[in-house]
């Protein structure tokens, strides 16, 4: 059980998202709500408030008269429920709401305690509103996406439940919910602000820290393999350079290498004095995808823990228009609900995840090209040359997908397109930048997942499976599970994808 109370930590975040922890609402949160919601009701009550009893955007010169104002957030939340597309995933809707419900927590927005009561029920039921990809510009917030799930929180629209699309209606009536009670601002405070797009990047960064561990543990194996020596990753080399995500990337090769017998001592070779030749047999160096691992996903670390903290920032601020503040006696107009942090953490998420899946296809490459690596046969074929194909097929797959996926790393933090009768005149494209760094995610571990099968073929045509480090023994065993050592032709996407699947939920 995670209370909400003060502070939300990401940990504490995570743990509700994929731990499926239960959310308890401590009553310092709901007095806190409480007391905003009435502050908001009696100060609004002779002054011009935004959302309050004026219009929206560009239509807020038109006052709303009392008897509507109520009407004003339900038309506010049908209206801007029009989102397109595929649905969220059931991970990032539940993110968006607690990612909601944390912000509305703080006491800055004037709901009514209802609003944070259905948003925890919604979580702890597992009961994920329907809501669509394409929508919001991510300027005053993720409007029409948060739309929808005000729209769920009124009893109207779909959600998904027990495996199945239904209309919220019936759902409520099942679990003996009641739609949130209506006062003041709670369709504004619902769709203002940036929860969807920092519930996606929670999610993305999940599963990012994912990539880079089997990033690490992939390039290990193929130091293995290789016979590679150990003073690229070693502790004195990376030392001299000031960055801790490459100190720390090669203190955990380190770790994952420290009981294998195939990676060699420069000292004990090259370094013997024993070599004469004029031309070495053995390489002096490794290509850079094996030799400049901590170079490489040193930055991917460093950023996936800086969005991290971002993130962390983002969810546990308040983000709508405007801050209702009980301490001062004021209500402050302003864009909180602007996405350009998470817009910005999000296109550098993806550029990274990009490069490490660029990684990956090298030393795929590598380990596929047998002219290159002058060790394995082409395409770790482990049939008959000619006759049969090895990795040749799944090849084209991780070629491609790596080339989509630096396609989609363009950034959309500087696509800004104007909109709303120009009263949005410059907006983040957040929860765009969240959503196509799912993608980019995702086409990474479809490349990790065909660099393990080749990986594990390899071990086994090198009769390495007794040197390897216990670490690289582990996830080869388990890829041996799924997929046996094969020599025939036989259909690969069914493992491709159940390998994928092992890696997303390891």
């Amino acid at each position: 059980m995670n209370t909400i109370n003060e502070y939300l930590s990401l940990a504490e975040f995570e743990a509700i998202i994929f731990g499926k922890n239960k959310v308890a609402v401590s009553d310092v949160v709901l007095n806190r709500v409480n007391e905003s919601f009435n502050f908001l009701k009696e100060f609004s009550g002779n002054k011009v408030i935004y959302g309050v009893n004026t219009g929206f955007g560009p239509m807020a010169q038109y006052r709303i008269k009392e008897a509507d104002q109520i009407q004003l957030q339900y038309n506010l939340i049908r209206s801007h429920s029009s989102g397109t597309g595929k649905p969220l995933n059931a991970e990032c809707a539940k993110a968006a709401i607690l990612a909601r419900l944390n912000t509305l927590s703080l006491g800055n927005s004037g709901v009514h305690p209802s609003v944070i009561h259905l948003m925890a029920e919604l979580i702890n039921r597992d009961i994920t509103p329907l809501i669509f990809e394409h929508g919001g510009v991510g300027a005053s917030g993720d409007l029409v996406q948060l739309s929808h799930l005000a729209l769920v929180l009124i009893g109207e629209g779909e959600v998904f439940y027990k495996g199945d699309r239904r209309p919220t209606s019936e759902v409520f009536e099942i679990e003996g919910l009641k739609p949130i009670q209506v006062e003041i601002r709670e369709g504004l405070a619902l769709i203002n602000g940036t929860s969807v797009m920092t519930g996606i990047g929670v999610v993305n960064v999940h599963y990012a820290t994912k990539l880079l561990d089997w990033s690490v543990k992939a390039s290990c194996a193929i130091n293995e393999l290789v016979q590679a020596y150990d003073d690229h990753f070693s502790e004195e080399l990376n030392q001299t350079k000031r960055h801790k995500g490459q100190q720390e990337v090669a203190a955990r090769m380190r770790q994952n290498l420290s009981d294998s017998t195939l990676v060699r001592k420069r000292e004990d070779h090259l370094y013997s004095g024993e070599n004469t030749e004029e031309i070495f047999k053995e390489k002096v160096q490794e290509y850079y995808s094996i030799r400049c691992v901590p170079q490489i996903l040193g930055p991917v670390l460093e950023t996936i823990n800086n969005v991290a903290s971002i993130l962390e920032d983002e969810f546990n601020s308040a983000n709508d228009n405007p801050i209702i503040d009980v301490k001062n006696q004021h209500v402050y107009h302003g864009g909180n609900f602007h996405g350009d942090y998470i817009s910005l953490e999000m296109d550098k998420l993806k550029i990274v995840i990009t490069k490490l899946t660029m990684l990956a296809e090298r030393q795929l490459n590598y380990l596929l090209n047998s002219k290159i690596n002058e060790l394995l046969p082409p395409f770790v074929n482990l049939g008959t040359l000619g006759f049969n194909f090895g990795m040749q097929g799944v090849q084209f797959v991780a070629t491609s997908t790596t080339a989509e996926s630096q396609m989609l790393s363009n950034p959309m933090y500087v696509h800004s397109i104007p909109n709303n009768n120009d009263n949005q005149d410059i907006v983040s494209m957040g929860t765009n930048s969240a959503v196509i760094t799912s993608k980019v995610i995702e086409n990474s571990f479809e490349v990790l997942a065909i660099e393990l099968i080749t990986i594990v073929q390899a071990i086994d045509y090198l009769d390495q499976k007794n040197k390897i480090s216990s670490v690289t023994k582990k996830w080869y065993d388990d890829v041996r599970n799924i997929i046996p050592t094969f020599k025939e032709d036989q259909v690969m996407y069914p493992f491709v994808q159940k390998v994928k699947d092992y890696l997303i939920n390891s």
